[in-house]
């Protein structure tokens, strides 16, 4: 979240001066070697061992953030400047892709008898880095230093770096999820039908999702907002996304599942409907716009990845690698493509009045995808090698 959460900066005309094309097009790299390193994560495992591809990947996410520091001195020349922002988000792409299914299958494999209590609490921990990086950009502009997040974001990665290289992280357990994922990529299995109705939703989550991520900032800043409040809005909107994922997996017993996967996407449609409609000056009712749109969209990625395991048994230990490979697909067209919409003339209010239908579409699909008699029996899925939790 440390490009998303700065994107008022790049877009300044007194740091980057980056155009909405521009700024856009910054994350296209990010998510080709996140898709790429996610879905190779599982073979790298194998040959080089969890441990090493953990270690590689916070290495890839300190090179992110060492390039993200150096590009800063060269402003003036924007052109180095931006390429060294696209290296950067390559650079985090690769550790976001390696980094959390390797955390997501230690998860598994050092509480192997309460793994759902455990990727709960790894989920609201994903989800408080989420809502935290806004606000440590807003306190760092507040003084002057923006690049103090990425700064703090090295030594921290850093200091974990030489700790995990220290740590005997050789779970029994992990031998077992490798040698299982194996057998299953060696069977000659079709894809199953229903797995492309479970791609499409990812994809539309992936869009809904990035267009609150990744322009939130941009547009509170069209309502006048200052770089505080909006960054307020983007914390709202990630609070509400970890709140929301807690509140559904405990009152799941009382509120089924597949209740909650046909009400979040009409919930998400309204708070786009009433992001589109505000007014200039309105920035109080922004926030509380992009709030609801947090728990609009707080369920849905966890659920969709429980369903499709649960209904794709014949390859569920590839499925969520596989779902969040295509919701990084959406990731991809929305943090891009309302860039040149947005040179081309159409306002932003109005990519997001529209992105509504695309909200609308999931609350279809998951009539068909989530029916009374598919219940799932956990909220968070559970942790496969070579699957991974989405980081907002």
């Amino acid at each position: 979240m440390t490009f998303p959460a700065a994107s008022t900066i790049f877009t300044s005309p007194s740091h980057y001066g980056l155009s909405s094309t521009q700024y856009g097009a910054m994350f296209l790299p990010q998510v080709v070697t996140a898709i790429t390193a996610s879905l190779l994560g599982s073979r790298l495992a194998r040959r080089f061992s969890l441990k090493r591809v953990f270690l590689a990947g916070l290495l890839a996410d300190l090179v992110s953030m060492g390039l993200l520091v150096t590009s800063q001195f060269f402003t003036s020349t924007q052109a180095l400047a931006y390429g060294l922002l696209l290296a950067a988000t390559a650079a985090l792409g690769i550790g976001f892709g390696l980094v959390v299914p390797a955390l997501n299958t230690f998860t598994a494999a050092f509480h192997p008898d309460g793994v759902d209590t455990a990727v709960l609490t790894l989920n609201a921990l994903l989800g408080l880095g989420t809502a935290l990086a806004p606000v440590f950009v807003a306190l760092f502009v507040e003084v002057g230093a923006w690049w103090g997040l990425p700064v703090m974001s090295a030594v921290l990665l850093a200091c974990l770096f030489l700790v995990s290289a220290r740590l005997p992280l050789h779970p029994a357990g992990i031998e077992a999820l490798a040698r299982g994922a194996a057998t299953v990529e060696r069977q000659p299995l079709g894809i199953p039908p229903r797995f492309w109705l479970f791609a499409g939703f990812a994809v539309l989550y992936g869009i809904c999702e990035t267009m609150n991520g990744n322009w939130s900032q941009t547009l509170m800043s069209h309502l006048g907002a200052s770089t505080t409040t909006a960054s307020l809005a983007l914390t709202t909107f990630w609070v509400m996304v970890t709140l929301g994922r807690v509140l559904f997996a405990v009152v799941q017993r009382v509120f089924p599942t597949p209740r909650t996967y046909h009400l979040l996407p009409f919930v998400l449609a309204g708070a786009f409907v009433l992001i589109a409609l505000l007014p200039k000056g309105s920035t109080v009712l922004g926030v509380v716009a992009f709030g609801i749109a947090g728990l609009g969209c707080s369920a849905l990625l966890p659920l969709t990845i429980s369903f499709s395991q649960e209904q794709l048994v014949a390859m569920s230990s590839m499925v969520a690698g596989s779902v969040i490979a295509f919701y990084q697909l959406g990731y991809g067209i929305a943090a891009f493509g309302a860039g040149p919409l947005q040179g081309a003339g159409v306002s932003l209010s109005t990519i997001f009045g529209v992105t509504a239908v695309f909200a609308l579409a999931m609350g279809g699909l998951s009539f068909v995808l989530a029916r009374r008699h598919h219940r799932v029996t956990h909220l968070h899925p559970r942790p496969t090698l070579g699957s991974r939790l989405e980081a907002g």
